[in-house]
């Protein structure tokens, strides 16, 4: 275990945690029948469209709270290989998904599965990762309760999501809880799953499935300021992409719903088909919306800390997981 003398990295631990899992998601990819193995593997980042070999996989967030989580609980990141990489196939199950309902065609610099393959493969696609979840949590012999949950509370907030698209009475309290639905439930599952497979249960899971769902929550803050302002060269996707699709994310209803006169022009520009993106940028700035994501963000790492702290982990491995935390609220700064 590591101790605190010898503290990696918030990049190490994100590339220690990718390399920890990629065996169990190759095994298991490579179960899928011929098609469904390709759009999986080019998903995940192992290929391209063609097969051939390349690395453009995602940052390995979400199994490294679990290995840590596991770790933090006293116990040791084999404990949860399994459940880190099931994690890890449920989200990108989300992502395909996700892509194919919002049309996005770019994700990590390269065209998304649904422009590659169709829709219709996609979608396949996505359903084979999600099952190959299951099948991981089910086949090691842990109880697939936590992720099942979660799943359901995604699924909850992405109906939400497409739901707001066509709404222009959407409040902030709506787009908080389809946040914590739709992205911090899968992080609180995350950590959940990491201690449970640890042994842990009572107060000190609940902290840290606590310190996941606050996580998550700053994730989407960041995440939808990165949406809006975010540079391409980082992101893989084009500049003010969210505004382009009219997404109600929680800095453009923070200021459309601020009471400025600034808000209250983004709000009929925003009905627009045409109104200039760089414009409505410029118009959310001023209403605020761009301060109050970061300021809510910074507070939902503090409650994340704060939960993590309560949950009296091992320290090498909590002290990691808050590095990890900052790194992630700080993505955009």
């Amino acid at each position: 275990m590591t101790t605190a003398n010898e503290m990696r990295s918030a990049a190490s631990v994100l590339s220690w945690a990718s390399s920890t899992v990629e065996p169990v998601l190759r095994k298991a990819v490579d179960s899928l029948p011929g098609p469904l193995r390709h759009m999986s593997g080019y998903q995940l980042g192992w290929w391209d469209s063609d097969g051939v070999a390349t690395r453009a996989s995602g940052k390995a967030v979400r199994p490294a709270l679990t290995l840590l989580c596991a770790q933090a609980s006293r116990g040791g990141a084999d404990d949860a290989v399994t459940a880190a990489a099931a994690v890890e196939l449920a989200h990108n199950h989300s992502l395909v998904h996700d892509d194919v309902m919002d049309g996005d065609a770019m994700r990590r610099h390269r065209p998304t599965v649904w422009r590659a393959f169709g829709a219709g493969p996609a979608i396949m696609a996505g359903d084979a990762l999600l099952t190959l979840a299951f099948d991981l949590l089910a086949s090691s012999g842990a109880e697939t309760a936590t992720l099942r949950d979660a799943i359901k509370d995604l699924l909850r907030g992405q109906c939400a999501d497409l739901d707001f698209e066509h709404r222009d009475d959407v409040t902030l309290a709506e787009v908080h809880a389809m946040s914590r639905d739709k992205t911090a439930a899968l992080f609180g599952a995350a950590c959940a799953l990491g201690a449970q497979a640890a042994g842990s249960d009572g107060a000190r899971l609940e902290h840290l499935r606590g310190f996941g769902m606050s996580l998550g929550v700053a994730f989407q803050l960041v995440d939808d300021l990165l949406g809006i302002w975010g540079d391409p060269e980082v992101t893989g996707k084009p500049v003010y992409e969210d505004l382009r699709r009219r997404k109600k994310s929680l800095p453009v209803v923070a200021a459309l719903t601020s009471g400025t006169d600034a808000g209250r022009e983004l709000a009929e520009r925003y009905a627009r088909d045409r109104a200039d993106l760089a414009d409505l940028a410029e118009l959310i700035d001023r209403a605020c919306g761009r301060v109050w994501a970061h300021e809510q963000a910074d507070l939902a790492l503090r409650n994340a800390v704060r939960d993590l702290w309560l949950a009296e982990p091992s320290p090498g491995p909590a002290t990691e997981l808050a590095a990890l935390a900052r790194l992630i609220v700080e993505r955009d700064r």
